[in-house]
């Protein structure tokens, strides 16, 4: 006997399966997202792995840019020193 929240959904003839949408909503489930099919006691179990390196990248605001503020610091670093060198 299923739960309460069970859906069900047939298997085509490709191996395909259709993700109900209130669940496709419910977990985030959009178009390219990677699912997970594990063996659980039995039952078969989808699950959305752990973000990898590639999927989390670019999930944080862009703003400011360290490597920008670095190179900017050293550009000033060098003339400071080509002027004293100039002068010196």
């Amino acid at each position: 006997m299923g739960s309460p929240n069970a859906r069900e959904a047939k298997i085509s003839s490709k191996g395909w399966v259709v993700i109900p949408a209130a669940l496709r909503r419910r977990y985030g489930l959009t178009p390219g997202t990677t699912v997970r099919f594990d063996e659980v006691d039995g039952k078969l179990v989808i699950s959305k792995p752990e973000l990898s390196f590639r999927e989390a990248r670019g999930m944080l605001p862009a703003e400011p840019s360290l490597t920008e503020e670095l190179l900017a610091e050293r550009a000033k670093d060098r003339e400071r020193e080509e002027a004293k060198m100039r002068a010196g």
